[in-house]
């Protein structure tokens, strides 16, 4: 039977960013590995991650720590390389780590997740949206965000029915996660009947999108979903500026970053983004944000939340089971219901979440967003 806890050890009221690592000695910390991107283009990412995941150990080394012990962060760079992450995950398990955050692109977390399952680890992704990860059957791996197959439909349904457009390109980046969000977009807009007259997929690293573009203008495309990352969508947008392509772009939150705006100018405003739900914006989260604002953070990306939340899932999981013993954790995971900064969080047999809303936000030249109509 499923339980409710209104635990009050791990609220939203925290007061402060960590800004590194405990002082405890290594015997009396449990170390938590962060892994994900310190460099590389979408290192932006790895900074909501890190950022929220650091605010929830501070939070809970203020009250005492997890059964009379500190948690320590220990930050991995994977860069988002595939590779390179499995790398980060065979050196966190030599670390002898048992809990990791991360990572973050979906094409470096499920190589690493096999690693972590073999192993015995518990990993948490609080960004990576491929439901390839999860669907293995592992034990131990679990998400704090929704999935492809949630923000997909948010956005085809919305282009179908609120845009309308008449000639629809759909574009991606090739990798598991940019291409597995264009396919779910495709899906939906095509079953709804929406004309899309190109399904096509660019490099990532590309900094030149003339002959696509040039494509777009000949086809009379008048509006294009993006699956993938701001660096390149940002140059896009900029391009097809230049090139007179007049259509509408919409992404997912791969490319909801003020960098963006950097990248892509006034060009970038009136671009459509599904993301999470402002959880900034919750009334019952205004102290953790006051918290991140006083460090001079910002509390409104994506990942900053569903990355605290991964946290405190951890180590509500050690107390409830007096353990740190991450199979323990899992069960007690699985078993019980959490109220978090994302709101009440409950899994289901593959360690995703039972429900999660994305929304579409309009993004604007000066780097912020509203909620579309």
């Amino acid at each position: 039977m499923k339980k409710t806890f209104q635990k009050t050890l791990l609220s939203a009221a925290a007061a402060g960013l960590l800004l590194g690592s405990s002082f405890a000695s290594a015997a009396d910390t449990i170390k938590i590995a962060l892994a994900g991107p310190v460099s590389g283009p979408v290192a932006q990412y790895g900074d909501m991650q890190f950022t929220g995941a650091q605010m929830a150990i501070k939070r809970i080394n203020a009250k005492g720590g997890i059964n009379g012990k500190m948690l320590e962060s220990v930050v991995y760079d994977d860069a988002c390389e595939p590779r390179q992450a499995v790398t980060v995950a065979n050196r966190i398990v030599n670390d002898n780590i048992s809990f990791v955050v991360g990572h973050l692109c979906s094409g470096s977390t499920q190589p690493a997740a096999a690693v972590y399952d073999e192993e015995g680890i518990l990993m948490i992704t609080a960004a990576s949206t491929s439901p390839e990860i999860t669907q293995l059957g592992y034990r131990s791996i679990f998400r704090t965000i929704g999935l492809d197959t949630m923000q997909g439909p948010v956005a085809g349904d919305y282009i179908a029915t609120k845009i309308k457009p008449k000639k629809m390109a759909v574009l991606h980046d090739k990798q598991q996660y940019g291409e597995g969000i264009a396919r779910a977009v495709h899906k939906t807009v095509t079953d709804q009947g929406i004309n899309v007259v190109m399904f096509d997929g660019i490099n990532a690293g590309d900094r030149d999108f003339s002959a696509i573009i040039s494509r777009m203008v000949r086809e009379d495309v008048d509006f294009v979903y993006y699956g993938g990352y701001h660096p390149e969508l940002g140059l896009m947008l900029r391009q097809a500026s230049e090139q007179g392509l007049k259509a509408q772009f919409m992404g997912p939150e791969g490319v909801g970053n003020p960098d963006i705006t950097a990248i892509a100018g006034e060009a970038s405003e009136g671009l459509l983004v599904t993301l999470p739900p402002a959880f900034e914006q919750d009334p019952r989260n205004a102290d953790l944000v006051k918290a991140f604002h006083d460090n001079k953070e910002d509390p409104a990306g994506p990942f900053v939340m569903p990355a605290y939340t991964a946290v405190q899932l951890m180590a509500e999981g050690m107390i409830g089971t007096q353990s740190e013993n991450p199979e323990k954790v899992a069960d007690y995971l699985r078993s019980n219901t959490f109220t978090t900064p994302i709101g009440q969080v409950q899994f289901d047999e593959y360690g995703d979440l039972k429900a999660f809303n994305f929304v579409v936000f309009t993004w604007h030249a000066d780097a912020t967003r509203t909620e579309a109509p």
